[in-house]
């Protein structure tokens, strides 16, 4: 399975932006994807998870109400509509996918496939 993020870029606090993970090779194998940031400096955190084939959403307490990850199954592409953005969003953003039948969506360790990153940029 191949990751490949896009959409990332520069915005001003209270913008927003759409985030994509376009999915390719055995996706079959994935059960689940997610999204994970890692600001310079800390560690790389989760952000948003679903389901592939369910409706079962995950959100962090940091971006609940403001952040919503969706799917096209048709397009095999997993997207992050982050609104309402804020200064601490700022971090390079990476999507994640897994084939595992038991899994946690704020485990790093549970997930098997990454995306390269994409930076999101919120000024003040």
């Amino acid at each position: 399975v191949q990751l490949q993020a896009s959409g990332g870029g520069l915005v001003q606090a209270g913008g927003s932006l759409r985030l994509s993970c376009a999915a390719s090779g055995r996706t079959s194998l994935m059960y689940y994807m997610g999204w994970f940031r890692q600001a310079p400096g800390k560690e790389r955190e989760f952000v948003a998870a679903r389901s592939w084939s369910g409706g079962s959403t995950y959100y962090a307490d940091s971006v609940k109400g403001r952040f919503t990850i969706s799917r096209d199954n048709a397009k095999n592409t997993v997207y992050l509509q982050m609104n309402s953005l804020k200064p601490v969003d700022t971090a390079v953003y990476y999507c994640a996918a897994g084939s595992r039948v038991s899994w946690s969506p704020t485990i790093t360790d549970d997930y098997d496939y990454w995306g390269q990153g994409t930076q999101v940029t919120v000024s003040s």
